[in-house]
């Protein structure tokens, strides 16, 4: 199959932080000749200013609609949320051109990317499932990724031709999101014991005791350092780590096992992204150590 020829069109949606690097990222590699953009926030009276302006100043097109986007794409990309991706798939169907391709980034349940594709494949179009295994930032477009589904070899090719890392894991949809969830709980989980040990270390004024502990007992992890990105991390993100946890635990379940600690991290993730909102972190600079993290949520709760 010669999808490789067709991808002279891209379409994004969801331009958030993904999507704005991804867009960035691709705009500049041999054969695309435009790059699109369609999320809500285009629409949105506060954002819309700031958010087209921003795709404009890339070269990126804001597109007004799913239906615009798609029209006239070739290969649609979605980076959403993980509660969206869903839904995302089901709108995109509805307009999606049949042979074009649907990669979705998005961090979801092997039963919900099956979902997903049914509603893509059902359009005559092509649904591929993205695992996307650590933060994209870093790295750019050329995050490592697991890619699964019946074309996932062939696209691949023509991402590994971009430079990026995308690696095929399976013709079946759900391997590539297995492997992303079950990390997920590994990574987030960690991200949440982090958070709730400093937070409480700092509380007791212990946390010079806890920490050398640690390095002892792991001494390859700079936990001052570990722990100041973690906290920067998830006050950001923090809500969309949520979404991905429950869409983790959804995981777990389709194994058939209770999502006790998915579950328990995916509040964790929540409650951080609630004192975010609370503007309790309100000016703290991302590069923060810790400490000022956790020394606000002590102060807020001081304050009740």
């Amino acid at each position: 199959m010669e999808i490789g020829m067709k991808f002279g069109s891209i379409g994004l949606v969801g331009y958030g932080e993904v999507g704005k690097i991804f867009g960035a990222g691709l705009k500049r590699q041999a054969g695309v000749v435009s790059v699109s953009a369609w999320d809500l926030k285009f629409a949105d009276a506060t954002s819309q200013p700031a958010e087209t302006a921003h795709a404009a100043s890339s070269g990126i097109t804001a597109q007004p609609s799913m239906q615009a986007l798609c029209a006239q794409a070739d290969l649609v990309i979605s980076a959403v949320t993980a509660s969206n991706t869903l839904a995302v798939a089901q709108e995109a169907a509805r307009h999606i051109r049949p042979g074009a391709v649907f990669l979705d980034l998005n961090s979801a349940s092997p039963g919900t990317k099956q979902r997903a594709a049914a509603a893509i494949d059902g359009a005559g179009a092509h649904y591929v499932e993205a695992g996307v295994m650590t933060s994209v930032p870093p790295y750019g477009i050329k995050v490592p990724m697991l890619l699964g589904g019946a074309t996932a070899r062939e696209l691949a090719a023509v991402l590994g031709g971009w430079g990026m890392e995308a690696k095929p894991v399976s013709d079946q949809l759900g391997v590539a999101s297995a492997i992303k969830m079950c990390r997920s709980v590994m990574i987030k989980g960690l991200e949440a014991l982090v958070i709730e040990s400093y937070i409480t270390a700092r509380a007791y004024g212990v946390e010079d005791h806890v920490l050398p502990t640690l390095a002892e007992t792991f001494p390859s992890i700079d936990w001052q350092k570990q722990g100041a990105y973690f906290f920067s991390r998830v006050v950001q993100h923090g809500k969309r780590r949520a979404e991905e946890m429950r869409e983790a635990a959804n995981t777990v379940r389709e194994a058939g096992f209770e999502p006790f600690m998915s579950e328990a991290i995916a509040d964790k993730q929540q409650w951080v992204a609630d004192q975010a909102a609370a503007r309790v972190f309100e000016e703290l600079a991302k590069d923060a150590p810790w400490q000022d993290y956790a020394d606000r949520v002590i102060a807020a709760r001081k304050a009740t």
